[in-house]
């Protein structure tokens, strides 16, 4: 799967900073700013094509705990929790969107971009495949993300895709985090 291969590229990348995160020197908020640019640009590379399962979800966010564990030095037999290390993050940088956050609002501006094109990804993501699907429970499909982030159904996610300011503005309600929600997951 790709995103578990992209997740081993990133821990790799953030272990060989080791140096860089144990070296008292450099302030907390570079080292978090070296590890937005260069360890988790890793990770996002092509995030727009994922598809996501609420387990794949979970995943997304422990990676980025445990980078920020990493950079902060806490082990997890600290018995510190991940919403502790989140307002030691916040308290270091403000408010910061979120690893999940941002795969979900870069795979909804990729659909807006997409839909508004004329090329061969939009007849790709349009297309269909004859026949019906498998019998059982059907697997979560890329276009299932999009209808459940945006709260419409395909169609509708399409018409207001077309007005560029309109889906620049509902992809950002639809990625914002709710402080009761942290990783803006919904209850499902």
């Amino acid at each position: 799967m790709e995103i578990l291969s992209r997740a081993a590229q990133t821990t790799a990348a953030l272990a060989k900073l080791k140096t860089v995160w144990q070296d008292k020197n450099i302030s907390l908020k570079i080292k978090l700013k070296l590890l937005r640019a260069i360890v988790l640009s890793v990770f996002l590379y092509a995030c727009e094509t994922w598809t996501l399962t609420a387990e794949l979800q979970r995943r997304i966010q422990a990676l980025e705990m445990r980078c920020f564990r990493r950079i902060l030095g806490i082990s997890y037999r600290d018995h510190i929790t991940n919403e502790e290390v989140r307002r030691r993050i916040r308290q270091h940088l403000g408010q910061y969107e979120d690893l999940l956050t941002t795969v979900k609002r870069r795979k909804l501006q990729w659909y807006g971009h997409t839909i508004r094109s004329d090329g061969l990804a939009k007849t790709i993501l349009q297309g269909t495949v004859r026949g019906g699907r498998r019998r059982g429970r059907q697997r979560k499909r890329w276009t299932d993300n999009i209808k459940e982030w945006t709260e419409r159904s395909l169609a509708g996610a399409q018409a207001l895709a077309h007005d560029r300011e309109g889906w620049r503005d509902h992809v950002y309600r639809s990625t914002v985090q709710r402080p009761h929600d942290p990783g803006g997951l919904r209850e499902q």
